[in-house]
């Protein structure tokens, strides 16, 4: 292969890739993330049939910790955690992931930012599985695990929850709810234990990101709807904060502001599942 096309295969990926953009690309460790907010198994919807050639990652054993539940559904791994995890599902810290779902990105997206924030190179494909035309396959695969160095993870990638609390307090600082309106408004509340939202956040849901299609939406489009709620790009980052349900779907969102030029919020891991088991305050308005 000439070395110019070989640069062009080996490029870092985007944010978000379509199936088409990865034709060719031999060296994509494709990784299935499929979960579900309502306890179906995503590891039985795995082997029913996934891209050929994409290994099962368990979100919440991959890509959570376990704590109380004052710490929130998905808490973030520790650094050796992940580290431990991307060795034994054999991902070195040099191979391209490209990751997907069968909810747009709702549970993938945290793998890939996850990633990204590493500095690793990872893709949530646009559209999930039902944008796959090409081959499928029901057996499941592995990979030989190896070792993936121990990365900090950066100061200034997430917040907790007196960040959050300050975000929403701040002139400065958009915080964003990414969740349904009905959930927003707390009109209703399936998992946690109290409804409405953190006082002062936006609510911007983030399946407003996708087209009818169900694929994202063009970066201009995106930058246009996050810039008109007062979100700036400054140095890579921006001064939004987001959050979700659990700090998974959130992730979809910070991919989203990141592909629209506006870089990289800060997400706040623990979301409402944390902020839900506090005595502190909630708007439903």
């Amino acid at each position: 292969m000439a070395d110019d096309v070989r640069a062009g295969l080996m490029a870092p990926l985007p944010p978000v890739v379509s199936a088409a953009e990865l034709s060719g690309r031999d060296d994509i460790v494709l990784c299935d993330v499929r979960w579900y907010l309502d306890g179906r198994s995503g590891y039985d919807a795995y082997l029913e049939g996934h891209i050929a050639g994409a290994i099962w990652v368990d979100l919440a054993a991959h890509l959570s910790a376990h704590g109380e539940p004052a710490h929130g559904r998905h808490p973030l791994p520790t650094a050796e955690s992940f580290a431990a995890s991307l060795g034994v599902l054999g991902i070195g810290p040099d191979d391209p992931v490209v990751a997907y779902d069968d909810l747009n990105g709702t549970a993938a997206g945290r793998m890939v930012w996850m990633l990204r924030v590493l500095g690793h190179d990872a893709a949530l494909l646009d559209g999930g599985l039902g944008s796959w035309t090409g081959a499928t396959e029901t057996a499941p695969n592995t990979r030989a695990a190896c070792e993936c160095p121990v990365r900090p993870w950066p100061a200034g990638a997430f917040v907790d929850i007196d960040d959050a609390a300050d975000a929403g307090a701040s002139a400065d600082v958009v915080l964003i709810d990414a969740r349904g309106g009905d959930r927003y408004r707390g009109e209703t509340e399936p998992v946690d234990p109290r409804p409405g939202h953190i006082p002062g956040a936006i609510n911007v849901p983030m399946t407003d990101n996708l087209s009818s299609d169900g694929r994202f939406a063009d970066a201009e489009t995106l930058s246009a709807r996050y810039a008109a709620e007062g979100v700036q790009e400054a140095g890579g980052s921006n001064n939004a904060v987001v959050y979700c349900g659990s700090g998974v779907s959130a992730c979809m969102d910070a991919l989203a502001m990141e592909r629209a030029g506006l870089g990289r919020p800060q997400v706040y891991i623990g979301s409402w599942s944390q902020w839900s088991h506090t005595d502190r305050p909630a708007e439903t308005v």
